[in-house]
């Protein structure tokens, strides 16, 4: 019998893609090769056009506590990537991102959930951010991330006190997008996957590849302006339009 993974695993299903992280046993600690595997998973998302939205998830009590404590500073390897580097792969996937955090997040797993378009959180979980305890400066990416997303009070409050929120203050501060009952994430995640699915898959990765470009302050819009013209000439505004008129759902193929 052969032994479950550990590095992280993708599986596709219809339009869908979930990427599953496999350490249970070590809270979906993250090291140094899941960082590779990871960066390759997220090309084949990318690679693959029937693809129109990536959830990430795990099992055991955590979501993931982060990068491995014990490998910072160490480096991934001549060439390799490293987590800052993974958290922004994670911003600029093609899809539309679902961060299923069913029990607690810490560390880099932090950054790489707000790297996500969608965070839904279950109460009873929390998150915190150690870099402070451990005498890290976090690197700037994240940082931006935290301030983009949280603003400038949250982000101070997370990275200069190292404290733990709990997930009904996770969700007054906007980390979390969603809270719901442990018995009810993946039904929401699942409805949410669908939904994001349905929609017109070029307006909605376009829109949110020029959203996150705002949010970083650098975008280009006349960029932004040529998708949208581009957009406005593919066949699916034209069903999108049919369906409007017909009253039914609209059937988008990408195109």
């Amino acid at each position: 019998m052969s032994s479950p993974p550990t590095v992280p695993s993708l599986v596709r299903d219809g339009h869908r893609a979930t990427i599953h992280f496999n350490r249970p046993a070590v809270h979906n600690r993250i090291e140094p090769p899941d960082i590779v595997e990871l960066m390759r998973l997220m090309d084949q998302v990318d690679a693959d056009r029937g693809m129109r939205v990536l959830v990430f998830t795990g099992s055991g009590k955590s979501f993931s506590s982060g990068f491995h404590i014990g490998e910072i500073g160490g480096g991934s390897g001549e060439g390799a990537p490293g987590f800052e580097e993974l958290t922004d792969r994670v911003e600029a996937v093609r899809v539309p991102t679902i961060a299923a955090l069913h029990g607690g997040v810490y560390g880099g797993s932090t950054d790489l959930s707000l790297a996500c378009d969608f965070r839904i959180g279950v109460t009873g979980m929390g998150m915190f951010m150690p870099a402070a305890q451990l005498g890290l400066h976090y690197y700037p990416n994240g940082m931006r991330r935290y301030i983009s997303r949280l603003g400038l009070d949250a982000a101070k409050r997370l990275f200069l006190t190292a404290e733990r929120l709990e997930a009904e203050e996770l969700f007054r501060i906007g980390f979390l997008t969603e809270l719901v009952g442990p018995e009810d994430l993946m039904p929401r995640v699942d409805t949410l996957a669908a939904t994001l699915a349905a929609n017109a898959p070029l307006a909605v990765q376009g829109m949110k590849r020029a959203l996150n470009a705002i949010a970083r302050g650098n975008a280009d819009f006349t960029e932004i302006a040529e998708t949208a013209g581009r957009v406005r000439e593919s066949s699916d505004l034209k069903e999108g339009q049919r369906a409007w008129a017909e009253k039914r759902l609209p059937r988008f193929e990408g195109r």
